[in-house]
């Protein structure tokens, strides 16, 4: 079994556009949220919003040509993509054949289906964009990041909804474990931020209606009332030891274990008794070979919907026995809002650091205690701590439950 660590990272965030700056804004609890400007909210009752201000593609270093044949998620994925590439050091010794991209996206190029829609309504079938098909599928920014840095071998897209992140970086981490890959590019990317998207999610009464920007997104809080919906890209690159030791590439952390299950139980609701949830948590310390008692700190999904932070709560108690109160739990859900199938690749990163840096990032907003919600939620703001260990739980529609465990790089 090979050893995999992460060595570089990408993130586009309503709360940064590169790493450092979405990492600093997370510690201090600067969220992101405000009334929403891409669209007239006139006509529905959600408001606000975790939208990312003046995206400039051509700013983030994209050709602006080939920009304007990609959906805005592509885009995001795209200047994540670049950031991995610069932050990775010397890549030119690579073998491109064991060189992976896995990147998916929960619902693709949503943005580029409604337009293309509207002209084919308003202007008629000729009218329709010859880029159409390759800009609003979901694999396509795992392609355009391999036709840019000549990655040959694996190249797929994981669609699972708010779990597409850390299933792509699970899947990736097996790749190269199992001696697959030397290294890959992997994470999520997502642009879901539309009148029509705003208006389906907020009918299925999981967005939060509230216009209070320092409640929106409020996890385990007895007042939560629904996510935020987000939008962006984080991305990581995973590299196998050795492989990383010779082109002398700074690690980061390291990968060590990996959960994927489903709760099989209802297509939008979590499993009542976090069932589902637990097993992927206790697959991926089983994976890593670490006893619960190791684990310092989690980063949980924590959406801040009513069902999802009861349910996982019963999740980590029944993984982790009594020493589920002797955890950090938080969810950075809380700053970022929910980026849905970017969701998993931002809070890898956010994971990773909490690890490098021995920082437990807080869930902020919170103020009123919920009686189902009884653990160690790193409330008062980022709190200093020697994490050997961490998880990240990313649990999507649909069921889909991903966790992966983390080691703090120690050579």
């Amino acid at each position: 079994m090979k050893r995999v660590v992460i060595t570089s990272t990408g993130v586009i965030s309503p709360v940064g556009m590169n790493t450092a700056d979405f990492w600093r804004n997370v510690v201090q609890g600067r969220h992101g949220f405000r009334p929403i400007t891409s669209f007239d909210t006139s006509r529905i009752k959600v408001k606000c919003a975790a939208e990312i201000d003046g995206w400039d593609p051509v700013a983030q270093g994209l050709n602006k040509k080939e920009a304007r044949r990609m959906d805005r998620y592509t885009q995001f994925a795209m200047a994540a993509a670049k950031q991995v590439v610069e932050g990775a050091g010397d890549l030119s010794g690579i073998d491109p054949f064991r060189a992976g991209v896995i990147v998916g996206s929960g619902i693709g190029g949503f943005q580029t289906t409604l337009a293309e829609h509207q002209k084919f309504l308003e202007k008629g079938p000729d009218r329709v964009s010859v880029f159409m098909v390759p800009m609003m599928i979901s694999n396509m920014a795992a392609g355009q990041i391999a036709i840019e840095y000549g990655f040959k071998g694996d190249n797929f897209a994981v669609v699972t909804a708010c779990a597409t992140g850390s299933h792509s970086i699970g899947e990736a981490f097996r790749k190269i474990k199992y001696g697959y890959l030397d290294l890959a590019i992997a994470g999520g990317a997502e642009a879901p931020i539309t009148e029509v998207a705003v208006a389906g999610f907020s009918n299925m009464n999981t967005l939060t209606e509230s216009e209070d920007c320092d409640r929106l997104s409020i996890p385990f809080d007895k007042e939560r009332s629904g996510f935020v919906m987000g939008e962006g890209a984080g991305l990581v690159l995973l590299e196998e030891l050795e492989h990383a030791r010779r082109r002398g590439a700074n690690i980061i952390a390291e990968v060590v274990g990996y959960g994927a299950t489903d709760d099989a139980h209802h297509i939008t609701g979590p499993s009542p008794d976090g069932e589902g949830a637990a097993h992927a948590m206790m697959n991926a310390m089983a994976d890593g070979g670490v006893s619960p008692e190791q684990v310092g700190y989690i980063n949980a999904h924590g959406t801040s919907t009513q069902l999802n932070e009861k349910c996982e709560t019963l999740a980590i108690k029944a993984a982790f026995g009594e020493h589920a109160y002797k955890l950090g739990v938080s969810s950075t859900k809380s700053v970022t809002g929910h980026m849905l199938g970017a969701a998993g690749g931002v809070e890898t990163i956010a994971t990773a650091l909490a690890l490098r840096d021995g920082v437990m990032p807080p869930t902020i907003g919170y103020r009123v205690p919920d009686e189902d919600c009884d653990l160690d939620y790193v409330t008062e703001g980022a709190r200093r701590a020697d994490i050997r260990y961490a998880l990240s739980n990313s649990l999507g529609f649909g069921g889909h439950n991903a966790s992966l465990l983390f080691k703090k790089y120690e050579g």
